[in-house]
């Protein structure tokens, strides 16, 4: 299965393991804004977020998602 071309793919490393997320450029956009003011690495934003997720079963791509829109919401 290919992705689409519109997701930009970028590999993290979450609690000792490599992962990949696949975002629309823009939701990166406003994660690496918001890692940026919290003066902390993307990694370690995202590992926040990861550890965050009420539901396991949501996919950590849709809680970075909904993460960013809260974010922009912010703004």
């Amino acid at each position: 299965m290919t992705r689409p071309r519109h997701l930009e793919k970028r590999s993290l490393s979450l609690a000792g393991h490599r992962t990949s997320v696949a975002l629309e450029p823009a939701f990166w956009a406003v994660l690496d804004e918001a890692a940026r003011r919290r003066r902390l690495p993307l990694a370690a934003l995202v590992a926040e977020i990861d550890a965050a997720r009420s539901d396991p079963a949501l996919p950590l791509a849709s809680a970075l998602r909904l993460f960013a829109l809260a974010e922009a919401q912010r703004r």
